[in-house]
């Protein structure tokens, strides 16, 4: 996910994403090991993707930057 899309989210809706995002992540490792996963580096675009979305929120946390929904 791109982080001009993440920006656009309120901080709810940035942590369920993350849920999401590392949830996905757990089921891509495990069909990697189990031999079923087609392309390996969706593993990798899926982990940078959850760091960006929890860099935003810890900017958030510290107010380094402003909140999209006005706060």
């Amino acid at each position: 996910m791109k982080a001009h899309e993440l920006r656009s989210m309120s901080l709810e809706e940035l942590q369920e994403q993350v849920r999401d995002m590392r949830a996905e992540i757990f089921n891509l490792r495990f069909r990697k090991a189990s031999r079923q996963l087609e392309n390996p580096l969706k593993i990798r675009d899926s982990k940078k993707s959850l760091a960006r979305a929890l860099t935003l929120i810890r900017e958030r946390e510290l107010g380094l930057i402003a909140n999209e929904e006005g706060s």
